[in-house]
């Protein structure tokens, strides 16, 4: 096992097959609005599962109260860097083999995230993964899947964080929904909690405002469930591990350990809220169990739990001790191969993804599935000769390849401009928001101007690795979008040769028919072909192929 803990965190490339026989120790963060969280698992492929070996938990509060105009406060920043630090040496000790790191609410939302990310890459040489709403839900799913059984039967899984909520309804395959509302536990007590104990109408107003925010999420997730079916609710995270604490230490006399599993009651919930109601933040510390920092968010948190459960019509409340931090260890596992049969369905979430958002803006999937592969026929083809992109770039490539033409459903004037917004906010599961943000920009620079560093878009990629992969990939796309010019498989194979003495790439087109000249294709390719050569650095020549009928493979 190596004992460094490598920069990159990104790969997924399929493991090789010694790697998959032996087992991997692998670190996961979850860098939230209120805590930075870790585990650091063993992975045994051959079953597959993984154990926790060590954990580490910071209360470093992201989404403090201090933080104003929507910035990350510099101290809060500190004590996170401080944070994951320590969690950087810890993982070190377990020798883990590397570090996977993800952020949320607070990092995601504040106008300073991307900087935050980047300090953190600079000092601790730690590149973290920032995800979406959505993304962050279905790998809370990913965990909860790794400790319940659903047994085929509905689950609604409630997770209350400090700056959001996820709702996700699942029976153990592919989930059913996912959301994300922004109401949790530090953003509520930071926003609308100013008196001590909480006031009478302060306390009105926050269960409203709760109720209001949740309202939709949950009637659109009940809109999922069948006529009678009556889900189990389970629920994740510090708020309600604390609340199940303290319930278990009053009516048992003692905390379970694990908690995992514990039940409590909706009526015992509204109980202990009344009592929370009436403490102020000392009393609220006094409790057995109940640390510090958490008195100061527990009472917003139980009633987000309560207006949950009351809009959902559920009684019973059921514990589960794993969440994202597992569900990073999952994702991990499943796109490095290391998972064939439990969660199958879960291999294949991004291009189930990008085809589902492709039938949503009413994509021509016929025509952006033989761009496609065009695209990827070019990567393979010029891969270690004209570049050194790895198969997660192939990947990237392929589903702005899919998406390209997305910004017809809002107009045919600059619908590339259109491909890059709805690609960006059409929440793509299985992808980062750094992946999000580079399939967009692919997308957008598939025709007219190449990238340019006066475009906003283009300034928001996240490095210059980033940049150069757009520069380079965009390119290849423009020549795979003019290999179907009009739209009708006109051209059945490219196939590439690179002529290193005269630095030029020759492409030789083998059409379906040959007695169609393609002209328009051939017209195409030299029109767009001067982005590709200005990128590379060579000259590209194209030639017509017509085949004997039994050589057209």
């Amino acid at each position: 096992m190596v004992n460094s803990i490598p920069k990159s965190n990104n790969s997924r490339e399929t493991v090789s097959i010694a790697a998959a026989k032996r087992d991997h120790i692998l670190a996961a963060i979850d860098i939230g609005t209120n805590s930075i969280h870790m585990v650091v698992v063993r992975i045994d492929p051959s079953l597959p599962s993984f154990t926790i070996i060590d954990k580490e938990k910071d209360t470093v509060r992201l989404g403090d109260p201090a933080q104003k105009k929507g910035l990350l406060a510099n101290p809060a920043m500190e004590r996170a860097i401080a944070a994951l630090e320590r969690c950087q040496d810890i993982a070190q000790s377990r020798n883990a083999e590397q570090i996977v790191a993800v952020a949320t609410s607070a990092v995601r939302e504040a106008k300073n995230g991307r900087d935050f990310l980047q300090q953190i890459e600079a000092e601790l040489g730690l590149q973290v993964n920032l995800i979406s709403g959505q993304e962050e839900a279905r790998r809370i799913y990913l965990g909860v899947l790794t400790s319940m059984s659903f047994e085929g039967k509905p689950h609604i899984i409630v997770d209350i964080g400090g700056g959001s909520t996820e709702l996700i309804l699942g029976s153990g395959q592919e989930p059913e929904f996912l959301s994300s509302t922004k109401v949790g536990a530090v953003r509520l007590t930071a926003e609308w909690v100013t008196t001590d104990p909480i006031s009478h109408d302060e306390f009105n107003y926050l269960r409203a405002y709760v109720r209001g925010r949740l309202e939709r999420s949950v009637d659109e997730l009940r809109s999922h469930l069948k006529p009678g079916e009556l889900p189990r609710l389970v629920g994740t995270s510090g708020t309600i591990e604390t609340l199940a604490a303290i319930h278990a230490r009053e009516h048992l006399g003692t905390i379970p350990n694990p908690l995992n599993g514990y039940q409590f009651s909706f009526n015992d919930l509204r109980s202990l809220v009344f009592r929370l109601q009436k403490l102020n933040y000392d009393e609220r510390a006094a409790i057995p169990g109940m640390s510090d920092r958490r008195s100061e968010i527990i009472l917003a948190g139980a009633v987000i739990l309560q207006e949950v459960m009351d809009l959902l019509e559920l009684e019973v409340l059921t514990v589960c001790e794993r969440a994202l931090r597992e569900g990073v260890i999952v994702d991990w596992m499943l796109t490095h191969g290391l998972i064939e049969d439990r969660l199958r369905y879960q291999s294949m979430v991004q291009r189930r993804n990008v085809i589902k958002i492709a039938q949503k803006y009413r994509v021509n999937l016929i025509h952006s599935e033989r761009v496609a592969a065009f695209a990827l026929s070019l990567f393979n083809q010029t891969r270690n000769v004209l570049h050194q992109w790895d198969d997660t770039a192939r990947e990237l490539l392929w589903a702005a390849a899919i998406l390209h033409n997305s910004g017809h459903y809002v107009a045919h004037s600059a619908h590339h401009k259109h491909s890059y917004y709805l690609i960006r906010h059409g929440e793509l599961l299985g992808y980062t928001e750094t992946e999000i943000e580079t399939i967009a920009n692919l997308a957008r620079y598939h025709r007219k101007s190449p990238p340019r560093k006066k475009h906003e878009n283009y300034r928001n990629l996240a490095s210059r690795e980033h940049r150069k992969l757009v520069d380079q990939l965009s390119a290849i796309l423009r020549l795979a979008v003019a290999l179907d010019r009009r739209q009708i498989g006109a051209i059945k194979q490219v196939r590439c040769e690179y002529h290193h003495g005269a630095k030029e790439l020759e492409l030789k087109l083998i059409p379906s028919n040959p007695d169609d000249d393609c002209g328009l294709e051939l017209w195409s390719l030299d029109y767009k072909k001067g982005v590709f050569e200005a990128e590379y650095d060579v000259k590209v020549t194209v030639t017509l192929e017509v085949l004997p009928v039994a050589s057209v493979r």
